[in-house]
């Protein structure tokens, strides 16, 4: 018998997906989890499982001014993450209602808010994948 995957699984490798997907992206552990680096140096996005806050959620860059804005608009969704957030890092939530083609815009975002301008030029050049 096969066990089904935890919500929580399946979530990850959504997002696991969408991040290695972006070029040059690499995966490795980082303050025990799951974070996706540029040219492994330059973090982009950093999953938080449920030992953060009792929520699912990842932790990404984001473009100036974006924080403020989406956690007002959207405060059971966003938030500002612990240690990253006064750098204007974005916390999306994972355990609530997820539209995965706007996560997938999301995560774009934070590697382009990191990612030289060589990759960005390459991902500009391939439009925008969008899962649901």
């Amino acid at each position: 018998m096969v066990a089904e995957p935890e919500p929580e699984d399946e979530e990850l490798e959504r997002l696991r997906s969408l991040c290695l997907a972006l070029p040059e992206s690499t995966e490795r552990l980082s303050h025990g989890e799951p974070t996706w680096f540029i040219r492994g140096k330059k973090t982009f996005v950093t999953y938080a499982g449920h030992h953060h806050a009792d929520r699912l959620a990842f932790w990404c860059a984001a473009p100036p001014g974006a924080q403020a804005e989406m956690v007002t608009a959207e405060p059971d969704r966003f938030f500002i993450p612990p240690y990253v957030g006064v750098r204007g890092w974005l916390g999306v939530r994972l355990d609530i209602s997820t539209d995965w083609g706007e996560i997938g815009e999301i995560v774009r975002e934070a590697y382009l808010c990191v990612a030289p301008r060589k990759l960005v030029a390459q991902l500009d050049a391939k439009p925008a994948e969008r899962e649901t």
